[in-house]
């Protein structure tokens, strides 16, 4: 069954606090809707990545549950603290890399926003001759939010509704109305499908 249109759409992700030192805490205001209701909280993960070449080295700076969530838009900020610096490989601690937000219900995840994030130091000084040892408190974080990467997954949201029970013991359960949310939903089958709608707006 082909799945009708998500009941929650991020629709904005801004990062209050760009361009800082590597060690202050993530800040982001996210607005979504929600186009029909759910039953139960979202649950929201900052996630650093720390190497390229591992996930083993990937930081989940913090998960929270958001709820319950009304009809409409809904708007909250999701503070997290930086990354613990000495858990990243130094030969990759400068440079490019990537931090992702992702939304999931029930444990499964419908929507992932990808930005990459440039940590260098502030001059031209600094960047050619830089410091024996990183000096974490001279780093400067960029999030580069003019181009986030948004993936969005087709999941099973609420449980179907039971069925009205049968007027006549003999006869069987009327199928006529509206057919809940969850039979119109995509299959398990279909959960690993992919589709990446245009970049959402994100302003610094």
């Amino acid at each position: 069954l082909a799945p009708t249109m998500e009941p929650v759409l991020i629709s904005d992700v801004r990062i209050l606090n760009n361009d800082c030192v590597f060690t202050e805490p993530f800040q982001f205001e996210i607005t979504f809707q929600v186009r029909q209701p759910v039953q139960e909280d979202l649950e929201w993960k900052v996630i650093y990545v720390g190497s390229a070449e591992s996930s083993s080295q990937d930081q989940e700076l913090d998960c929270v549950m958001v709820g319950p969530v009304n009809a409409g838009e809904n708007k909250f900020v999701l503070e997290t603290p930086a990354p613990d610096y000495s858990k990243v490989p130094k030969s990759e601690v400068l440079g490019v890399t990537v931090l992702l937000v992702t939304c999931s219900y029930r444990g499964k995840e419908f929507a992932r926003i990808g930005y990459y994030v440039n940590n260098d130091y502030p001059t031209l000084e600094m960047r050619d001759n830089p410091p024996a040892e990183i000096d974490y408190t001279q780093v400067v974080r960029n999030i580069l939010v003019a181009k986030p990467h948004v993936t969005t997954f087709s999941i099973m949201w609420d449980d179907p509704e039971p069925l009205p029970a049968a007027a006549d013991e003999a006869g069987p359960a009327s199928m006529d109305g509206d057919a809940p949310l969850a039979t119109t939903c995509a299959s398990d089958a279909m959960q690993d499908q992919v589709t990446e709608p245009a970049p959402m707006p994100a302003t610094a």
